[in-house]
This record gives structure tokens, sequence and C-alpha cells, in this order.
């Protein structure tokens, strides 16, 4: 009797560990644009612990030849590139491309600074967990 538990509870695993995907009706369509465990700098994942947690959605737009400045996130987001191509310097010297397609978990807390390459404006969708009046970015000194 205990084996057959065993396998009835291995069973049940195993359609637990089903993608979401298989979730839905056939006719639709689901892409993955990012499934990671660590943010660009190689950081794992971390959720916020906060007491006014608040998701946002924003479209950001950086025009061809500008640049964010240097700035740091407090709390997790996660980048989708809808246009453009951007160049991400981070603290220590670490370059970084990202081209419209690329999906990717900001670095938390690690000096960055992202710059237009080409003549195209950069369009990003950025979802951001974070707390409820933080800023999920600060401006920094550029590192020396």
């Amino acid at each position: 009797m205990k084996f057959l538990t065993l396998i009835s509870v291995g069973i049940a695993l195993s359609c637990a560990t089903a993608s979401a995907e298989e979730s839905y009706k056939p006719s639709v369509k689901v892409k993955r644009i990012l499934q990671t465990t660590t943010t660009t700098s190689g950081d794992p994942i971390r959720y916020p612990n906060v007491d006014d947690p608040e998701v946002q959605s924003l479209i950001v737009e950086i025009p061809a030849g500008g640049e964010t400045g240097w700035h740091t996130h407090p709390v997790p987001a996660y980048a989708y590139i809808l246009a453009g191509t951007i160049e991400v310097d981070s603290e220590g010297g670490e370059k970084r491309f990202f081209k419209a397609g690329d999906s990717f978990a900001e670095m938390v807390n690690h000096r960055h600074n992202g710059r237009v390459v080409g003549d195209e404006t950069v369009k990003i969708l950025m979802i951001v967990t974070g707390q409820k009046g933080i800023a999920f970015s600060t401006r920094t000194a550029a590192p020396e």
C-alpha cells in the first residue's frame, strides 16, 4: 500500500511541475521571454519583503544618442526590449548589449548606465516589484 501511495505522490508531483503553457487551451500561444534565477549581475533573484507591495508596468523610452545616467534599482525589475539596442555599463567595467526581443532581470543595488546604440529610440517594457511610494530607480554618481 505504501508503494502505491508513493507512486501516486510521484505522479501528482510530476503533473504539478508541468509548464504553465500546458494549462491553457491549445489555441492559446505562450512565448516565454525570460526564465532566470539571477540578475544580469549574477546575483540571485530575491523578492522584496515589504509592508506595502506594489507592481508597476512601465514603458521606458530613451532617444537615439541618449543614456539613462548612472543609477541603481533598490527593488527587482524585469526588462523586455521592444525596440532598439542598448549598451549597459556596470560598475566594475562590464558591458552588456541588449537588443529588441531580449529580456533580463535588472541588477539590484549595482550602479549601471544604459546608452543607446544606433539611431533608433530604445523602448523597454519594465515590470517592477517594489514598495508603494519608493522609486524603482535612484540616480547615483558614476563609479571612479
